[in-house]
């Protein structure tokens, strides 16, 4: 099965899943190795965060996504693809995943500032909420 773990420098977990913009591929099973399969690097408009309105995404092929800390507004969108969505407090990809496995994953708490509250125009993908820099 196919897991994507997104990632800020392709080594460990990021922080904020409805943000990132890179994700490490993995294929896995139980009790295997997880395999490093192929990179997903989205455009900014691509952000998880944004994509919830239902046209086809990068992420579509994975059935795992693992994240660090993401508020329900991303939850939510990866649910509605079809894809089980993770947040771990670990970060390590590799680990998360055989955490995932074992069901031991260490959840990571929502963000302090929830996302779900309004939606942003995907010409602000580059900021935060409230004209932030991301």
């Amino acid at each position: 099965m196919r897991f994507a773990v997104g990632t800020q420098d392709y080594r460990s977990i990021a922080t904020h899943g409805g943000r990132t913009r890179r994700f490490l591929v993995f294929e896995a099973e139980a009790g295997g190795d997880p395999v490093e399969v192929s990179r997903i690097e989205l455009a900014e408009d691509e952000v998880l965060h944004l994509a919830g309105d239902g046209r086809p995404h990068p992420i579509d092929a994975v059935r795992v996504v693992i994240t660090g800390s993401s508020g329900e507004g991303f939850i939510n969108h990866m649910k509605r693809r079809g894809i089980e969505p993770v947040t771990t407090l670990e970060t390590d990809p590799v680990q998360a995943i055989r955490d995932w496995f074992a069901g031991t994953v260490k959840t990571a708490p929502p963000p302090e500032h929830p996302h779900e509250h309004h939606d942003h125009d995907p010409a602000d993908a580059p900021y935060e909420c409230h004209g932030a820099p991301a």
